[in-house]
């Protein structure tokens, strides 16, 4: 879990505002995908913070969401892990000229159901190769209780 100073640090707060020369190329690459992916907006996420080999991305609940009743569908919970892990891995990368990359592998443990409430994911780089990242993502709730954890492997490509 991103410890919660430094997710409080460098915070976004309008997306679409000018870059900002203090983020690295590929956090403010990160930036700029997320404010205009059209599957990212249809769900709603929002980028809270990007830093070095973290990120923290925001799900709000909508009715559209739930598989029944109140519960947020898991295959939302995944979405929103994935691009926590995406946001993260890429936080610290020199963009080359044809940026690309693709999650290779993905899992997630469902721990509690997410019910009616906005979701927070915090993913964290433990393991960075040349072109794999290992990624921890932890989803909470709103009430800070830990509904899903994930561990992904992003391939980057198109780097320095």
């Amino acid at each position: 879990m991103v410890p919660e100073e430094l997710a409080l640090t460098n915070e976004i707060e309008d997306p679409d505002a000018v870059a900002d020369a203090s983020l690295p190329a590929g956090a403010e690459l990160m930036r700029e995908f997320l404010a205009h992916s059209p599957f990212v907006g249809h769900l709603g996420m929002r980028l809270e913070g990007i830093h070095p080999d973290a990120a923290r991305i925001s799900m709000p609940y909508s009715p559209e969401l739930a598989t029944m009743a109140d519960i947020v569908h898991g295959g939302a919970i995944t979405s929103l892990v994935d691009t926590a892990a995406m946001a993260a891995a890429w936080s610290i990368v020199e963009v080359g000229q044809a940026p690309h990359g693709s999650t290779v592998g993905l899992t997630v443990d469902f721990l509690a159901p997410a019910r009616g409430a906005e979701l927070t994911a915090d993913a964290t780089v433990r393991r960075r190769g040349r072109q794999l990242c290992f990624c921890d993502v932890d989803v909470a709730d709103g009430h800070g209780r830990l509904v899903a954890r994930g561990l992904v492997t992003y391939k980057l490509g198109g780097t320095r």
